[in-house]
Parts: structure tokens; C-alpha cells; sequence
């Protein structure tokens, strides 16, 4: 693979220009922008060229022009681009959700997103790869060295956790101890990454394992860091898995993967689970997820990090469920991802020098924009991270979640 990051998509490859930085310019042309873009900032306690960590500092001409046309689209290519700088671009997000300026400015694209969304099924089984070849394929050393030592690519518990390492196990722990797993039993993990959620199951849970992914690197080495467990990877659209019902499991876990089923598709998702799950199992699943079920999803996140991708609602997962499970708890913790996010960053900037080469700048601002803003956007509370655990029939006596 070509790995210096070239294209406008984000896609390695070759035969981009990298657009400088300007270090002065003439705002005389551009002054009705730049208040306009000042007067909405304000609003937010943000200060153009303030001194702050959270104000924005601009460094070419045209930076106003382009977020006020192509809202968050236009916000993020342009930082992609050296158009403007923040020091914490976190805060510098949270703030401008908070306030509710996304609203505001570049509806358009908003606009275009949710029409997108709702004439075409952008999770169809031939596009459902495209997200594993952009992002996930990356390189798994270089999701080594952000990632946590169970190469955990969701949001960790922070409950009673100081690191990155405690929050993740603390989270897989809850997860297993959610679905009562004892040895004997048989896991489906539906999405599932480099495998530490089945690593840590089969290890301390004493079950077998099988997982379902769309990367073809997950699978490769997820399968040799579970070497010598009873864990099972298989490169397989979860559609296409267990069509005939003949497979069943005492439990399914699907972390952090519902974001990339869309609204068209989440009843094929429960069906796979229904058909694949016993009549006394348990479903855990793990998502992050939206607050109103008509907000599109954001065109820069959809073109640069996950294409593709739909985050549901409370209320479309609920939908979606109804005619094959009852809801037995429902556990919101997406404060936590904020936290989680800013550890992702700090060891992905303490690790770039070893990837500078491969990747180029423009990733390097790319991907600190994208795991930046979205702690932004969890600290503002505009996303949101559910557990939610699924019985076919209900539990006996009610369903405890552990404490």
C-alpha cells in the first residue's frame, strides 16, 4: 500500500498539493465574512484571533467565506488545509455545539447528507466495505500505538478507572459481567475489531468465540493475539452470516459497530441477532448515538473518517428491536468518550513522529481534528454512548445490572 496520505478523500495515495498556510494577508476583501464568522463565535465565548486556548486563529483570507458556505465541512478541510489553528480544538468544538451555531451556518450540506440518507441505502452490502478499507485498514501499528494494550477501539469506563489501560479493561469487564458470560458458553461479537473484547472473554470467562469483521487486517491480527484461544474470526458482512439459523449462541455482544448499519438496514441487523441468539440469551449492544433521529450525519466525518456511517437514536434502536426483544437495561455513558478521546490523542501526538513519513501532514490535522472534535462533541452532550442489553423473551424475575 501507498501509505502517504495524498488525496483530498483522506485515501493514501498520490498526486496531492499541500495548500500553505498564508502567514499575513489583507482582510479588507474579506471583512463582511470575518465579522459575520466573529459575531457567531461570540456567541459561543469564542474570540477570533483571541488568545484563549479555545479561539481560533486565522491564517488565510478566505477561511470565513468557506464555514459560513459549507458549515462543518467546510470548518474541518479547512484546518485540514492550515487555514486556521486552535489550541484546543476540543473546547474550541464543545463550546460551538453547546451553543448551537452548527445550526446556523452551511445547512446545505446538512441538507444534502440527510437526502442522501434517505433515497439511498448507504450501508448496502457492496458499500459496507468501503469504511473498512478507508479507516479501519490503516495500519495496525498505527492503531497500536493510539489504542490501549487490548487494542479497545470504543469508548472506555472511567467509573473508577485512571488510565486508558483501566478504563478499557474496567469496560470489557462490564460487558462480560452485563451478559453473565460462564465458561461453556459461546460468544458472537458482531463488529469485532482486533478481538479484545473475545480475547478478554475467552481469557477470563472461559468462552468460545466467534467474531464478524469487514477488515481484512482486524482479522489477520486479531487472529494472532488470540492465538491458542478458542476465538474465531471470519471476514463476513453480519447479512451474510448465519443465513439459514443453524448457528445459535448463548450470548451476542456488538461493540461500537451499529454506527455503520444506517436506519434502512437496523431490522436485518436484529434479525441476524434474533436468529443467531438462543431463546434464553442475552444481546448487549454498544453504540454511540444521536439525540433526534432527523439530525444527518456530519459530511466531514462521513467523507474523511467513517464513510458511510448513520448514528441512530434511542428511539430507532428501540424500533428496530420491538418485534424480537424486550429491553431489559438501558446504561449511558458517553461522558466517558470525551475522556477517552482526549487519551486516543495524546498517545496518537506522542506517537506521530514514527508515522510523519507515511501518513503526511494533512493526516496528521485530519485525525487530530477528528479525535478532538469528537470529544467535542461528547463533552457537549450532543452524542451520546448507550449499553443496552437485549433478552429475546424477557429474564426470569427481571434482569440486574451488575454493579
Amino acid at each position: 500500500m501507498d501509505t502517504k496520505l495524498t488525496t483530498a478523500t483522506g485515501r493514501p495515495g498520490a498526486g496531492h498539493r499541500d495548500t500553505p498556510a498564508a502567514a499575513s494577508y489583507s482582510r479588507a476583501a474579506h471583512e463582511p465574512a470575518l465579522r459575520a464568522i466573529a459575531a457567531l463565535l461570540a456567541e459561543a465565548g469564542i474570540e477570533v484571533d483571541g488568545k484563549r486556548p479555545w479561539d481560533m486563529v486565522i491564517r488565510h483570507p478566505q477561511t470565513a467565506e468557506r464555514i459560513l458556505a459549507r458549515g462543518s465541512l467546510g470548518l474541518g478541510e479547512s484546518y485540514m488545509e492550515g487555514w486556521w489553528d486552535c489550541a484546543r480544538l476540543d473546547e474550541f468544538i464543545a463550546r460551538v455545539l453547546s451553543a448551537r451555531l452548527d445550526e446556523k451556518v452551511g445547512t446545505g450540506a446538512l441538507r444534502v447528507q440527510g437526502i442522501r440518507a434517505r433515497l439511498f441505502n448507504l450501508q448496502s452490502l457492496r458499500r459496507s466495505w468501503q469504511v473498512g478499507t478507508l479507516h479501519y485498514d490503516l495500519g495496525n501499528d498505527f492503531f497500536e500505538a493510539m489504542l490501549d494494550g487490548h487494542l479497545a477501539y470504543t469508548c472506555g469506563y472511567w467509573a473508577d478507572a485512571g488510565t486508558l489501560e483501566q478504563a478499557q479493561t474496567a469496560k470489557l469487564d462490564l460487558i462480560c459481567r452485563k451478559l453473565g458470560l460462564a465458561p461453556g458458553m459461546r460468544l458472537l461479537d458482531i463488529g469485532c475489531g482486533w478481538g479484545s473484547l473475545m480475547k478478554f472473554a475467552a481469557e477470563h470467562y472461559g468462552v468460545e468465540c466467534v467474531g464478524l469483521t469487514i477488515s481484512r487486517e482486524q482479522a489477520e491480527h486479531g487472529q494472532g493475539r488470540c492465538a491458542g484461544l478458542p476465538v474465531a474470526f471470519r471476514l463476513q458482512d453480519y447479512r451474510q452470516f448465519n443465513r439459514g439459523g443453524n448457528e445459535r449462541f448463548d450470548r451476542i455482544a456488538s461493540i461500537g459497530m451499529f454506527e455503520h448499519v444506517g436506519a434502512k438496514n437496523h431490522g436485518a441487523f436484529f434479525e441476524v441477532v434474533r436468529r443467531s441468539v438462543k431463546d434464553d440469551g442475552l444481546f448487549l449492544l454498544h453504540t454511540i448515538g444521536k439525540n433526534l433521529r432527523r439530525t444527518p450525519t456530519d459530511p466531514w466525518i462521513d467523507r474523511y473518517i467513517f464513510p458511510n456511517g448513520d448514528l441512530p437514536s434511542l428511539g430507532q434502536i428501540a424500533d428496530a428491536a420491538e418485534d424480537g426483544f424486550i429491553i431489559e437495561d438501558v446504561h449511558n455513558f458517553g461522558a466517558d468518550y470525551d475522556r477517552t478521546l482526549m487519551a486516543w490523542h495524546a498517545r496518537f501526538e506522542a506517537a506521530w513522529p514514527r508515522f510523519a513519513a507515511r501518513y503526511g501532514e494533512r493526516f496528521h490535522r485530519m485525525w487530530r481534528y477528528y479525535l478532538l472534535a469528537c470529544a467535542g462533541t461528547f463533552r457537549a452532550r450532543s452524542n451520546q454512548l448507550w449499553q443496552i442489553v437485549m433478552s429475546p423473551h424477557g429474564v426470569a424475575g427481571g434482569y440486574r445490572r451488575p454493579e
